[in-house]
C-alpha cells in the first residue's frame, strides 16, 4: 500500500507544480449583474472593486479552476441612493458580509470554445453551486507595453442566479425581479513561473 501512495502523491506534486496562474487584469474586466425593476426595465450594476485568477496546469485551460472575489461596498448601479439601498440589510447587508465570492469545482468544455462553469457562490453569508455559461478565447501570445511578449486569456461568463436563495432582499414583489443575471468578462494575464 505504502508502494502505491508515493506514486499518486508524486504525481499529485508534479501536478500541482506544473499549475499556472492567470491574474485578471482589471482594467480589461468587468463584474456584473442584471435586475428587472417594476416588471418593466432592466437595470444594470457591477462591483468596482474585485479580483479573480484562473489556475491551470493544462494549456488549453480545460482544467481551470477560476476563482473570484468582489467587494459589495462598491456595487455600483448608476444610482448613490440605489446603491446604499443595496448595501443596506434590506439587501446584501454589507457592514455584516462584505464580500462576494465563488470558487468553480468543475469547468467543462461543450464544444469548441464553449463550457460550462460550476462553483460555490457565497453571497450574504450563504454558499450554493451555481452554473455559468463560459466562453474562452486565447490564449494568445503578445507583445504589451515596453515590448515585454505576454501570454493571455479572455474569459466571459453569464448565467442566473434567484437572489432570494441567497437571502438577498425580500421573495415575491415586482419591485425588483427574484431573477438576477451574473454577467463577468475579464482579460487574464498568465504569470512567470517561479
Amino acid at each position: 500500500m505504502k508502494f502505491l501512495l508515493l506514486p499518486v502523491a508524486a504525481l499529485l506534486t508534479l501536478s500541482a507544480a506544473n499549475a499556472q496562474t492567470w491574474n485578471v487584469d482589471k482594467s480589461h474586466s468587468r463584474v456584473g449583474f442584471t435586475v428587472t425593476h417594476l416588471l418593466l426595465s432592466e437595470v444594470d450594476g457591477n462591483f468596482k472593486t474585485f479580483d479573480a485568477k484562473i489556475t491551470s496546469a493544462k494549456e488549453d485551460l480545460s482544467d481551470a479552476v477560476i476563482e473570484l472575489t468582489a467587494d459589495v461596498n462598491s456595487i455600483n448601479t448608476d444610482s448613490e441612493r440605489r446603491d446604499g439601498h443595496l448595501k443596506s440589510p434590506d439587501f446584501f447587508d454589507a457592514a455584516k458580509f462584505p464580500t462576494l465570492t465563488f470558487k468553480s469545482t468543475s469547468f467543462k468544455k461543450v464544444e469548441g470554445k464553449k463550457y460550462k462553469l460550476t462553483g460555490d457562490l457565497t453571497m450574504h453569508g450563504v454558499t450554493k453551486p451555481v452554473t455559468l455559461d463560459a466562453f474562452v478565447t486565447g490564449p494568445v501570445k503578445m507583445k504589451g507595453m515596453g515590448g515585454k511578449e505576454q501570454e493571455k486569456v479572455g474569459l466571459k461568463l453569464n448565467g442566473t442566479i434567484k437572489r432570494t436563495d441567497f437571502g438577498v432582499g425580500t421573495p415575491g414583489g415586482t419591485t425588483v425581479s427574484e431573477e438576477v443575471e451574473l454577467k463577468a468578462a475579464g482579460e487574464f494575464a498568465k504569470q512567470a513561473a517561479q
